[in-house]
């Protein structure tokens, strides 16, 4: 990150310092709004959650090495006090880039967006600029809302001549706004899915939500579309930025020919883009990987890469943000794919798709908690799920929740006659049911919304037995 000072913190978030004794003190470490995460240096941010006052961690926080807090009252130890802490952040975020520009170009700034993927993209992006290109700084795991993007811009250095930033939205507008914030010169759009839509009333309002990240493109920015997805294809007629799109199609302008699994699920692919192909081979889990790596690789073929670089990239590639296809094997030959950080029915599919194509003579085990946030979509989303399970042949099926659970439940049972189905109220229970069941050699896919805590259950499952290396 860039060293600021306070009276410099206070300057810029149009705040006033409160209880610090030397305003020239530095901010050396990264702002956080997680008391847990705060390092020596760095400068806490008071949140006003549903259940959690930021404000009253302000002390712990000095006490760990805090320099001051960001809050929106005197707290009794060092701070910066304004009106508004999240206005704050996004206004220190716009000084950080305008000081990196001081060198004479501001970091190229790619944003990506989409209803599911989008944390397995921006890792890609991650790790393939960096080789190719310079230094590139990223979003950390999925902190992709109006907190995690102006989090992430704290932390990009001088040096920083990429910042990948994910968008994530929760309703029409959102987007737009983080475009504000940080104005892209790249957009990518992954795709229009089912995440979220009780909270957007329907897909086309998805697609009107996501397309302003390319809307918000300049002439001579770069919008990268998924020529797979109509709703997203579409949306290169709301630009002026040149296209790039990326699909197994043939009218794709970055193409995926020749995708295949091997027994891991691993995918491999030819990737090509006019007239020079290269091949990959993939270290992460599940065909759906084809289309982020597709993703990834138009991103940075429109930026001018090489091919055969950007192959080389991506097949060294591996797993960087943890509950996303996530693969241990136990002591005892259990191999868990822990998948659990969110699911809608989209996701959903590609999991228990990649499930069937790992078991490799394995029995499969799927332990699906409920999905949140889909409106009216709840009951026929959780009923397409069930069936799933049953249609992929699917051995044992764990389904947790209090809710929607016995829907999914219900739906496998009718329609998988060879399936074995448990229920667990919570994950507490989950648990001891789901290690009764396991025999040596099984292979298990843990998956839910957040909001059902299934990554615990992934982290303890591990925990019960010695566990062995990555796949």
């Amino acid at each position: 990150m860039i060293p600021i000072s306070l009276d410099q913190i206070a300057a810029v978030a149009e705040g006033r310092l409160v209880d610090v004794p030397d305003p020239q003190v530095l901010m050396t470490a990264p702002a956080v709004v997680d008391s847990r995460e705060i390092e020596p240096g760095g400068l806490f941010a008071t949140l006003v959650g549903e259940r959690v006052d930021g404000h009253d961690y302000a002390a712990q926080t000095v006490q760990a090495g805090a320099v001051a807090v960001l809050a929106t009252r005197p707290v009794g130890v060092p701070a910066v006090v304004v009106d508004d802490v999240l206005e704050a952040l996004a206004l220190l975020a716009q000084h950080a880039l305008g000081r990196i520009a001081e060198r004479g170009h501001p970091p190229v700034t790619i944003g990506l967006t989409g209803s599911s993927g989008k944390t397995s993209t921006k890792d890609l992006i991650a790790q393939v600029l960096p080789g190719i290109f310079g230094p590139t700084t990223a979003t950390e795991r999925s902190l992709n809302g109006e907190i995690g993007l102006p989090l992430t811009v704290l932390r990009a250095e001088m040096a920083t001549e990429y910042l990948v930033l994910e968008m994530g939205a929760r309703g029409i507008g959102h987007i737009k706004h983080l475009t504000e914030i940080t104005p892209p010169n790249v957009g990518l759009v992954l795709n229009v899915g089912t995440a979220h839509v009780g909270e957007f009333g329907g897909r086309d309002a998805i697609a009107q939500a996501k397309g302003e990240l390319v809307e918000a493109l300049p002439a001579d920015g770069l919008a990268v579309l998924n020529a797979d997805d109509p709703l997203v294809a579409a949306m290169a007629e709301r630009t002026a930025a040149r296209v790039l799109t990326f699909g197994l199609t043939d009218s794709a302008d970055v193409q995926a020919t020749g995708v295949a699994l091997d027994s891991a699920g691993r995918p491999s692919f030819t990737l090509a883009h006019e007239g020079t192909s290269a091949q990959v081979q993939m270290r992460l889990h599940g065909e759906h990987h084809v289309w982020n790596a597709l993703a990834a690789a138009t991103v940075a073929l429109g930026l001018g890469a090489d091919v055969g670089k950007v192959a080389s990239a991506l097949s060294g590639a591996v797993q960087v943000t943890a509950g996303r296809m996530q693969v241990t094997d136990r002591a005892d030959g259990v191999r868990v794919v822990n998948d659990a950080f969110n699911a809608n029915p989209d996701s959903m599919r590609v999991a228990l798709r990649a499930l069937t194509a790992m078991a490799d003579g394995r029995r499969t085990v799927a332990v699906l908690g409920e999905m949140a946030e889909l409106g009216d979509d709840a009951v026929p989303g959780h009923q397409q799920v069930g069936r799933l399970v049953a249609e992929d042949g699917i051995d044992v099926l764990l389904a947790v929740g209090a809710g929607n659970a016995a829907v999914l439940a219900t739906a496998a049972t009718e329609h998988g006659h060879q399936l074995r189905v448990l229920r667990a109220p919570d994950r507490d229970a989950a648990l001891p049911l789901l290690e009764e069941e396991l025999r040596p050699g099984d292979i298990v896919l843990i998956k839910g919304s957040h909001s059902v805590g299934l990554e615990e259950t992934a982290e303890l499952l591990l925990q019960s037995d010695a566990a062995g290396a990555g796949v």
